[in-house]
């Protein structure tokens, strides 16, 4: 037999067990800053607990706001975006806050419904990821969704490139880029596979031009440089490079990925396909996810400060005096034995 619905208990019915008033049972059990005296205090709770009174979370956000960070990002499935995530939600947690994600697949109409979604829950403070966040994006509409959010009180940081007129947090993606290039021009290579990804990114598009720079100023001929797009993915950078294998390498002694997935999954394929790294072909990537540091052999990168990124945004979106601030991370080359 189904049991019947346990009837719903209201601050109404416990106010009136407790012999106050509505707003005084509010003040004790919503947390207000007010203060309530004892007795008053004392028979509330009794009367909470006697009516097995629980608190209307959602309510409470919709009067208040709430202790959320809301992270929107385009893709939460990579490593480097784990590691942003999780010292964001050390970082919020230390403050008393809690970190909720959402994934967009990094189309404008998604971010624009994800943020209209989320406005309406008044989360404390939006977090958005991307390559690129752009104020005429949809005609403008993103902007103005993000500006009616702010208007009512919530914070905004962003971490990628953008023109918007809130804090930001971008990486030098064409400084990482070029220290990669720069030492593998360095280092007497002078035939270079470039495994740009999507160029359609402009987080990826920016590292391509990077690499290229730092090649050519390290005397690499242009005409020795080509630029391959592949999937952003393990399975991109393996089958980028096994394509590169089968056709018998072409002259290449150097790859540079644009991130160390690609770079993990060219690592493979050249292993697969007889392929010595680095005695044949030198392989690096961008980024220092912690699989760079434990593959065979350990991947050379360039380090992006991702867990000091995460951090620091949700100390931006949490500040209790809140200014526009609008700041670049740089990168570190990391040399380790995938490259000679």
């Amino acid at each position: 037999m189904p049991h019947a619905a346990r009837p719903t208990v209201t601050l109404h019915d416990v106010a009136a067990a407790a012999g106050v008033s509505v707003a005084t049972a509010s003040r004790v059990l919503g947390g207000g800053s007010r203060k309530v005296a004892p007795e008053y205090e004392a028979r509330v709770l009794a009367a909470a607990a006697a009516l097995r009174y629980t608190v209307d979370a959602s309510a409470r956000a919709m009067r208040r706001g709430s202790d959320s960070v809301a992270l929107v990002a385009d893709d939460l499935t990579t490593p480097s975006m784990g590691i942003i995530v999780a010292a964001m939600e050390r970082r919020a947690s230390m403050a008393g806050a809690f970190v909720t994600v959402s994934s967009t697949r990094a189309t404008p109409e998604r971010q624009l419904d994800t943020v209209r979604q989320l406005r309406a829950l008044r989360p404390r403070a939006l977090v958005l990821t991307s390559s690129r966040f752009e104020a005429g994006a949809l005609g403008g509409r993103l902007l103005k969704e993000l500006l009616a959010y702010e208007r009512e009180g919530g914070r905004i940081v962003i971490v990628g490139g953008t023109d918007m007129p809130f804090s930001s947090i971008g990486f030098d993606d064409h400084g990482a880029g070029r220290a990669a290039g720069a030492f593998a021009a360095r280092s007497g290579h002078r035939r270079v596979a470039i495994f740009a990804g999507n160029h359609a990114r402009m987080s990826m598009s920016a590292r391509v031009a990077g690499i290229v720079q730092g090649l050519r100023e390290g005397g690499v001929d242009e005409r020795d440089i080509r630029i391959v797009e592949c999937e952003v993915s393990r399975q991109g950078g393996f089958d980028a490079a096994a394509r590169l294998a089968a056709s018998g390498m072409a002259g290449t002694d150097a790859v540079l990925a644009v991130n160390d997935v690609i770079a993990i999954g060219a690592l493979s394929a050249f292993r697969a396909a007889g392929v010595a790294v680095p005695e044949d072909v030198s392989v690096t990537g961008v980024d220092d996810i912690q699989l760079a540091s434990d593959v065979t052999p350990r991947l050379t990168t360039v380090s992006l400060p991702l867990a000091r990124v995460g951090a620091l945004s949700i100390r931006l979106a949490l500040a209790r005096t809140p200014r526009l601030r609008r700041l670049v991370v740089r990168g570190e080359l990391v040399v380790r034995e995938s490259t000679r």
